[in-house]
């Protein structure tokens, strides 16, 4: 007798009951007993859904506060490049590479008028083509969503709000939000 032979017939003598604890799908349906046991009870569902919702109210402070220091680095990013761009325009103009006919008034001590004759650029003294320009585009205050920004001129207190006449010296966020240290404005970065 082969040893599938023996397999089979030792299958078939045990008892209904035994059959169902092999594993076979039809088990639970043949024990009902098993089928209860086999599942999560109302209770275990419960505690793990609270777990969840701890985490999750947990979480969204952390992704708040993570979204607005984004902001806060785009926002310095941007300022640096706003100022770096007039401190480009100031020395380019004090050389001599911006001709008469675009060179600011006195007044302005070699700061540009406004942020964009940055984007514009001027025609240098001596060339027909060529254009140099500071900035591509002005960039957005992220707080505000707009390419508007305060600006200060050289004849300006340092924590005025009111833009002078005399070109942009200093540019600020127009946002009246604060700082994630709770106390700075954005206005004064």
């Amino acid at each position: 007798m082969s040893i599938q032979e023996t397999k089979v017939r030792e299958t078939s003598r045990r008892p209904v009951a035994k059959l169902a604890d092999i594993g076979s799908p039809q088990s639970a349906i043949r024990n009902p007993q098993s089928a209860i046991e086999a599942g999560f009870t109302l209770l275990e569902l419960i505690i793990a859904l609270g777990i969840i919702a701890i985490l999750a109210a947990g979480a969204i402070p952390v992704a708040r506060n993570f979204i607005k220091r984004e902001k806060e680095l785009e926002l310095r990013r941007n300022l640096r490049e706003i100022r770096k761009a007039i401190d480009s325009y100031q020395l380019a103009c004090q050389v001599g590479l911006i001709g008469p006919l675009d060179k600011p008034p006195q007044e302005n001590m070699c700061y540009p008028e406004s942020l964009e004759v940055l984007v514009e650029g001027v025609i240098p003294p001596n060339q027909v083509e060529g254009r140099i320009r500071w900035l591509r585009r002005i960039p957005k205050d992220p707080f505000t969503g707009n390419t508007e920004w305060g600006t200060r001129s050289v004849d300006d207190d340092p924590d005025s709000i009111a833009g002078g006449s005399n070109g942009v010296f200093d540019v600020y966020s127009k946002s009246t939000e604060k700082a994630l240290d709770g106390k700075t404005p954005y206005k004064d970065w």
